[in-house]
């Protein structure tokens, strides 16, 4: 009896060794950055970063000026912004580059676009 309890002791060991090895992997968690974007009066989009994690980045847009404006990247875009108010866009991107823009007509054209790097 005395060498069951000790193999059953082994074993229940190893099964708690093993569970910790394995368990941060499982629940390891993404990364989540937040980026500031401002979409100015002078048709720009001013970006509190340019160079983000990859995972969930969640752009918070603030249209400073009186022109409405959305943000688009990697095909998700906001919801047409009025005069000083604001919206969240929550994304997942992987490493690359992504360009960002206002679909607005001519508005990307006058300068509200730019590109993100995500490493």
């Amino acid at each position: 009896m005395n060498r069951t309890v000790r193999r059953a002791a082994l074993l229940l060991a190893a099964v708690v060794a093993a569970a910790l090895v394995v368990l941060p992997i499982a629940t390891a968690k993404t990364s989540t950055t937040t980026v500031n974007v401002k979409a100015t009066q002078t048709l720009k989009f001013v970006l509190s970063t340019k160079t983000v994690k990859a995972g969930t980045v969640i752009f918070k847009v603030s249209n400073t000026g009186s022109i409405p404006h959305d943000f688009k990247i990697a095909g998700k875009k906001t919801p047409l912004i009025g005069g000083h108010k604001s919206s969240t866009l929550k994304v997942t991107l992987k490493k690359g580059k992504y360009k960002y823009l206002c679909t607005v007509p001519g508005h990307a054209a006058a300068g509200m676009t730019g590109t993100i790097t995500v490493k």
